[in-house]
């Protein structure tokens, strides 16, 4: 009996190739797709002499044509970092948007199951804290951090708009902070921004005065989250990521003691509309799904600075990519 197969969209990137991992090791024909504009081939180079890989370079704003049976789409292409969607906001839009929109449009001709990628950041700045499925977020719709957030607001929308009125099967998974190898070491996040630093021998930046909260999940427990999820028969949003809370202040100084560097932690000015706090209520992932996150920050943080150490040397000097922010 032939394998089962999924398109996985933002293959390329963090979360994306991991993705990959996972369903050709659990016997999946995988089909990847990315544009690549955030992306990075050597995330899945390891991946292209495998016959149940084949990748397809494509921009899924733009019409998406797969030829054969699609069992699953897992739609994670978006720029997914601050440095990113704040150069390149149209993109953000679109790809959130349509290129949404194209994935479950495939989704519906190929009788296949989605699960789409949405965000902690439909929350906004919350006021409800931790923060539950049924909150309904408080967003700053025009504000710099808007592109992302109402994309991802608006995925979510469409998404349900397919499933009651196509009967489209959808899954939707609202991702809390991830960290773990392949992260971009510019990509503008607080963790791989503070190990960038503390590996160039830089002083650590901290916004504000470092009270605001994140929870950070490895990984390996957010992809195992994510794959329950699709094997599921729960339409609805579901938060996965891990509930243990720390402010960026105390995970600043948590880096400095994993690296050893002895340059100093500086303050500048918070960014507009960054979230004061942010933990997930996982009660849900824990009743549908059986899953709660297992990897303990000490241990994934040290998994994760050994990836970062591995890199070349010119890796830590890298600049973000110039992205043509007109189309």
């Amino acid at each position: 009996m032939a394998n089962k197969r999924v398109l996985i969209t933002g293959a390329a990137g963090f979360l994306g190739s991991h993705l990959c991992d996972r369903f050709i090791r659990e016997g999946y024909d995988v089909v990847g797709m990315d544009n690549l504009i955030t992306g990075d081939l050597r995330n899945i180079e390891h991946l292209f002499k495998l016959k149940e890989f084949e990748f397809y370079h494509h921009d899924v704003t733009k019409f998406i044509h797969v030829p054969g049976q699609l069992d699953y789409i897992l739609h994670f292409a978006s720029p997914a970092s601050p440095i990113d969607y704040l150069k390149i906001p149209i993109q953000t839009l679109k790809v959130g948007a349509m290129g949404t929109h194209n994935c479950l449009g495939l989704a519906k001709s190929k009788g296949s199951r989605i699960l789409v990628a949405s965000t902690s950041e439909v929350y906004g700045d919350p006021l409800v804290h931790p923060q539950t499925e049924s909150y309904w977020g408080n967003v700053n719709p025009v504000g710099p951090r808007g592109v992302y957030d109402e994309a991802k607001r608006y995925m979510e929308s469409i998404t349900m708009a397919y499933h009651t009125f196509h009967n489209v099967q959808t899954r939707i998974v609202r991702i809390f902070n991830t960290y773990g190898p392949r992260m971009r070491l510019n990509d503008g996040r607080a963790l791989p921004a503070f190990i960038g630093q503390a590996l160039r021998g830089e002083d650590l930046t901290v916004f504000g005065d470092g009270a605001q909260t994140r929870s950070f999940c490895y990984v390996d427990d957010l992809i195992e989250g994510i794959y329950r999820l699709l094997l599921s028969d729960y339409p609805y949003p579901v938060n996965i990521g891990n509930p243990v809370e720390i402010s960026l202040l105390d995970f600043a100084k948590e880096i400095l003691a994993l690296t050893g560097a002895t340059t100093k932690i500086v303050f500048k000015p918070l960014p507009e509309d960054d979230p004061k706090q942010r933990r997930p209520d996982i009660s849900k992932a824990k009743d549908l799904l059986g899953w709660e996150p297992n990897v303990d920050r000490s241990e994934g943080l040290k998994k994760t600075y050994d990836y970062f150490r591995s890199l070349p040397t010119e890796e830590l000097t890298k600049q973000p990519k110039e992205f043509n922010s007109r189309k």
